[in-house]
């Protein structure tokens, strides 16, 4: 019977450290400080940029051609029109018409669209730029009811709206030590973030980065029932069985 306990005794231990991610704390050059909140343009986005004008055909050389997703016919009910976009290339670079390479990487919206009316303006009068990042994405993991990688049709994207697309935390999700990863300059960056707290809505990492990850590390109560073996049931039952043949010997 000793020995029975001691089976069940080790098959319900449960420890953190076999199931927590990133459980080392990160060096100091890896936490994030302070970040602008104005998203930043980064290799593999994906941008689509329209030039306007008054005079409308001074500015068409600066705009990709209109493609349809119908191949079969452009003027076909069922077809939608979809202007084309730019990928930004690991160097940080797009390709623009008549203005060549530009360098993308590390601006913002505001500081791509002043330097693109600098450039046209030249050869247009009074042109208006309109950039949009298309393929703004955030991976939430954890205890969260809906994990997964979620691709979002704005540029302004908040924390607690990334939670809300994976569904909020599950019950055993760790509120006070949520992790957020992000990548900045080639160097993955860590910071920890207490949704417990109403000062977070005013934290510079409240409005998240594209690719930005997001991690509700379990609480102790999960833990603990995470490692729970299926076959203590079985031994629990045989601890009793084997309790009430020793309590007939010793009653006889």
């Amino acid at each position: 019977m000793i020995s029975l306990l001691a089976i069940f005794t080790a098959t319900s231990c449960a420890t953190r450290k076999d199931l927590i991610y990133f459980q080392d704390e990160p060096i100091e050059e890896g936490q994030l400080t302070s970040e602008p909140t104005e998203l930043i343009y980064k290799p593999d986005d994906i941008l689509t940029i329209n030039v306007s004008a008054l005079d409308p055909d001074t500015v068409r050389p600066f705009n990709l051609p209109v493609v349809s997703n119908n191949t079969s016919d452009l003027r076909s009910a069922q077809g939608t029109l979809q202007q084309q976009s730019y990928l930004v290339d690991h160097n940080g670079n797009i390709e623009f018409p008549v203005l060549g390479t530009l360098k993308v990487e590390g601006l913002t919206r505001t500081d791509l669209t002043a330097m693109l009316v600098d450039k046209i303006k030249v050869m247009a009068t009074d042109p208006i730029v309109n950039v949009r990042l298309v393929n703004f994405t955030v991976t939430v993991l954890g205890e969260v009811s809906n994990p997964g990688t979620f691709t979002m049709q704005d540029e302004r994207v908040t924390l607690l709206e990334a939670l809300g697309y994976a569904n909020d935390l599950t019950i055993f999700g760790k509120r006070t030590n949520v992790k957020l990863i992000r990548e900045i300059d080639g160097v993955k960056k860590f910071a920890f973030i207490d949704l417990t707290s109403i000062n977070t809505v005013n934290s510079h990492l409240y409005y998240l980065q594209q690719n930005d990850i997001i991690y509700v590390e379990p609480n102790n109560a999960k833990v603990r029932s995470s490692t729970y073996n299926q076959n203590n049931s079985v031994l629990i039952s045989a601890i009793g069985t084997l309790t009430t043949i020793l309590a007939v010997f010793l009653i006889k």
